[in-house]
């Protein structure tokens, strides 16, 4: 059974399949070929609510890499086409509260 992987900031992206790559703080043990739930919301949820998944992802390739390492060509993967590369490095830090040299785990996937 596939694993629940949480897209809440980028929900819209999914749904429109403009989103190819997404970093994560975590999901090390991730390897190429794993198939995953996009959802809307794993975590947090009211009493009543349940997971609303999105789609299926397959996972490509994982690499971990230092966050200030996102380019434009990155930002347009992360379904972000006309964000600056500082301004998505500016949102994922304050949502992460994390900093500018962080390890991060870059997740490249498709559609199934």
């Amino acid at each position: 059974m596939p694993r629940n992987m949480s897209f809440m900031l980028t929900t819209e992206q999914i749904r429109n399949k403009t989103k190819t790559v997404t970093r994560r703080l975590g999901w090390w043990f991730l390897r190429p070929g794993a198939i995953l739930n996009a959802c809307e919301k794993c975590q947090g949820l009211k009493k009543g609510e349940k997971i609303k998944k999105l789609c299926q992802i397959r996972v490509i390739s994982t690499e971990k890499i230092r966050l200030h390492q996102v380019n434009s060509s990155e930002c347009a993967k992360e379904g972000f086409p006309d964000m600056h590369w500082s301004e998505f490095i500016f949102m994922f830090r304050q949502e992460m509260r994390c900093e500018w040299a962080t390890d991060v785990n870059r997740i490249e996937f498709e559609y199934v």
